[in-house]
This record gives C-alpha cells, structure tokens and sequence, in this order.
C-alpha cells in the first residue's frame, strides 16, 4: 500500500534557492510547488500544500506578516510552515511570527529533509 505523497509549497524569490530546495524536495519523494509572489501564499484557500516553506523577505512582501496571517486564518493555521532566511535572528523572527520552525540559510540538506518529515503528516 503506497502512502499518498505529500505537496509543499516553497515560497522565495531567490530562483537559485527554490531550485535548490525543490530538487532536494523531489529527490525524497515529495510534490513541489513554488512561488516568487507572497500574494499566492497569503491567498490560499483551497487546495492547501501539506507544509509551507516560507522566505522571510519576498520582493513587496514581508514573510512575517504572511506567516502571521496563515497562523490567523482558518483553512491555513493548521499548515506546518518552516521559515527560511539568512538573516542571524532567524530563529527569534520566525518564533515571534508563529512558524512551526525554522532553518537558516546557508541550510544543511540532512536538516532541513529531517524538519520537513518531522513536522509533515
């Protein structure tokens, strides 16, 4: 019996970066989706990817207050999101805006396959 596979959604507006991450994605099996835009996260209503990674700064978009947005909303609050950045108080940003977790960049590919898998259901 083969278990459904599970779709994520990388949002980032650094072409190298969702490369990166959707091939490593892929490669363990997983539904890739992607977006440069922060209005695609912020508008989900249906179809909903099973976990978000989520860039802190997107181009017009400030990936705190989407990420605070989904947490806020119905049909999104229960989506696992793992914030992505550079930025040295990753951590303390991605807490403070509700994510699940977070992962620095530059990101290890075994960490961040072992915070997608432990925070996916």
């Amino acid at each position: 019996m083969s278990k459904a596979r599970k779709k994520i959604m990388i949002a980032d507006d650094d072409s190298a970066i969702v490369d990166v991450l959707t091939l490593i994605l892929e490669d363990a099996g997983y539904i890739v989706e992607s977006t440069d835009d922060g209005r695609t996260i912020k508008d989900i209503k249906e179809d909903c990817p099973d976990l978000i990674l989520l860039d802190i700064w997107m181009v017009g978009f400030d990936g705190r207050v989407i990420c605070k947005y989904l947490k806020g909303n119905e049909p999104t609050k229960d989506i696992p999101l793992i914030m992505i950045s550079a930025n040295k108080d990753i951590k303390e940003i991605a807490m403070k805006a509700g994510a699940d977790d977070f992962i620095a960049k530059p990101f290890d590919r075994q960490d961040l396959l072992a915070k997608v898998a432990q925070l996916i259901k």
